[in-house]
C-alpha cells in the first residue's frame, strides 16, 4: 500500500494507493462518507487486489475531522468533493496500464460518485452503499427560506454557510440517470438517515441497476451486512472482464 498526494484547486487529497502484482486495466477508487475516511474500505479494496484492479482509498478535503489536507471542514461542499474525486480518477489514470475505473461510495461518497460519474467517459461501473441522494431535500426542508448558517454543527464536524447553499441548489434526481454502465446499489431497509426510497428511484432510472435491500439494516451494515456487499462487489468486477 502506498500513500499519495493529489495536488488539485490549491488542496491536496490523501490517499492510499494498492496496485496487485501485475499491470492494472480497471482501478477503483472509494469513496467514504460524512465525517469517514480512507481507511472505511480498505476490506473491500484488498479484494480489488485479488481481482487484479488496482484501488485508491482517498480522504476528501474536509470531509472529516481525521482528514489531514487542511482544509477547513466549513469549506467543504459536495462540489469540492466531486472535484476531489475527478482529481483522484485523473491521478490513477495516470498509473501505467490504467484504463477504465469504478466508482465506490458509500452514504454522501455514494451521492458524489453518482454525480461524479455522470461528467466521465473512463467510468466504467459504480457500487453505491445507502446513497445519500436525500441530502439536498434534507436541507432544503431544514431552511425553506435559504438563509443558512454560517457554521453548523453536524455528527461531530462543523459545516460552512457554502455546503447548504450549494446542496440546496442541487437537484440530483435531474442530474443523475445518464451513467449507462452497470450501477449496484445496498440499502438497508431500517435506513433511518437515507430512505431506501431514493435508492428505490435511482435504480429506476438508471438503464443498467440492480438494487439490494438488505432486511432490517440500517446507516451502515452489520458483519452480514457487509459480507453481502462484499459479494456483490467481488461479482461486479468479475463482470467486468
Amino acid at each position: 500500500m502506498r500513500t499519495v498526494s493529489i495536488v488539485h484547486h490549491g488542496r491536496t487529497v490523501g490517499g492510499s494507493l494498492l496496485l496487485p502484482g501485475g499491470q492494472a486495466q480497471t482501478a477503483v477508487v472509494f469513496c467514504h462518507g460524512f465525517n469517514g475516511s480512507r481507511d472505511d474500505f480498505l476490506a473491500e479494496a484488498q479484494l480489488c487486489r485479488q481481482a487484479g484492479c488496482a484501488a485508491l482509498c482517498i480522504d476528501f478535503c474536509g470531509g472529516s475531522v481525521r482528514d489531514g489536507s487542511g482544509f477547513p471542514t466549513t469549506r467543504m461542499t459536495l462540489t469540492t468533493e466531486r472535484e476531489d474525486l475527478n482529481a483522484a480518477a485523473d491521478f490513477l489514470l495516470r498509473e501505467k496500464g490504467v484504463r477504465r475505473l469504478v466508482f465506490f461510495g458509500g452514504s454522501q461518497g455514494g451521492l458524489v460518485a453518482a454525480l461524479a460519474a455522470e461528467e466521465r467517459t473512463d467510468v466504467c461501473a459504480m457500487m453505491l452503499l445507502y446513497p445519500a441522494l436525500c441530502i439536498p431535500d434534507d436541507w432544503r426542508r431544514a431552511f425553506p427560506d435559504g438563509k443558512y448558517p454560517e457554521e453548523y454543527p453536524l455528527w461531530g464536524m462543523t459545516l460552512g454557510r457554502a455546503y447548504f447553499a450549494d446542496a440546496c441548489a442541487l437537484d440530483v434526481f435531474s442530474r443523475i440517470g445518464g451513467f449507462s454502465g452497470p450501477v449496484r446499489i445496498v440499502h438497508g431497509t431500517q435506513d433511518t438517515v437515507v430512505p431506501a426510497a431514493y435508492s428505490r428511484r435511482a435504480a429506476a432510472k438508471y438503464p443498467d441497476a440492480q438494487l439490494t435491500l438488505l432486511p432490517g439494516e440500517g446507516h451502515g451494515f452489520t458483519a452480514a451486512g457487509e459480507q453481502t456487499v462484499r459479494e456483490l462487489f467481488v461479482r461486479l468486477l468479475s463482470s467486468l472482464g
